[in-house]
């Protein structure tokens, strides 16, 4: 295709919200947040191998692929990509066409990865978290059906960067502990958020930690604000609801 040919195409694709250059066409040059996630991946792009021949990735929640064709430009073996919304898949699809990144797509939520029936040395999950009712249930099937190393993850946090440090136990009368600004919260939206009826919970940061904590994963590194690379730890109830989900007794 041609720059007309593709310009044509990514007008009729509708809105992109990644801005990707598909051979000189930009897919959303006056996204708000700027260049994006170009803006953001530049930050933590170090803590994923320039090297990924041999591995294979899953990306959830892909929007219109600019993680998915990352990972396929680093030379992963094969690179799977998953979303519910067809106008995503329809982009994402599109920019791996036109880049010639050979990439499997599947309309798929979170919540339905054990069709997949397989784990990934890598599994991305940004920008997913705080569009889902039921946030930690994602990350335990992940943990369970698809991670089988590491974990690239991401979530927009408000409210405190503060972690407070937290026994392992409190008594009933204790409640002091629920006001500090460092321990682990998770903000409900019950209508919309920037104009987004998708925005249904965020974490402030201690909660995300946890979370990841909770659900069977270790934080190896933290690149940027929102951003952790985790690696898969033993499953364990000491000390935490960290069961596999489906195992809950």
């Amino acid at each position: 295709m041609n720059r007309d040919e593709i310009q044509r195409r990514v007008g009729e694709l509708g809105e992109w919200f990644h801005n990707i250059n598909l051979n000189g066409v930009w897919t959303a040059p006056n996204h708000f947040l700027g260049d994006y996630p170009n803006v953001k991946w530049r930050n933590f792009q170090h803590s994923i191998p320039r090297d990924l021949r041999g591995k294979t990735v899953l990306d959830i929640g892909c929007n219109a692929g600019f993680y998915a064709i990352e990972m396929k430009r680093r030379g992963a073996d094969r690179v799977v990509a998953i979303d519910f919304d067809q106008r995503y898949l329809d982009q994402a699809k599109f920019a791996a066409e036109v880049l010639e990144a050979d990439i499997e797509f599947y309309k798929l939520t979170v919540y339905d990865v054990a069709k997949l029936a397989e784990k990934f040395d890598i599994v991305i999950f940004m920008g997913v978290l705080y569009h889902l009712r039921h946030p930690l249930l994602a990350l335990d099937l992940i943990r369970e059906h698809v991670a089988g190393d590491l974990l690239l993850f991401q979530s927009m946090q408000r409210g405190s960067n503060e972690i407070e440090p937290l026994e392992r136990d409190y008594p009933f009368a204790e409640t002091e502990v629920f006001d500090r600004p460092g321990f682990p919260k998770m903000h409900f939206i019950e209508r919309s958020y920037s104009e987004d009826w998708t925005n249904w919970w965020v974490p402030n940061r201690a909660c995300t930690e946890a979370m990841l904590r909770s659900a069977g994963f270790e934080i190896v590194e933290h690149p940027e604000d929102e951003v952790y690379l985790c690696r898969m730890k033993p499953l364990s109830g000491d000390g935490g609801a960290v069961y596999p989900a489906g195992r809950i007794s």
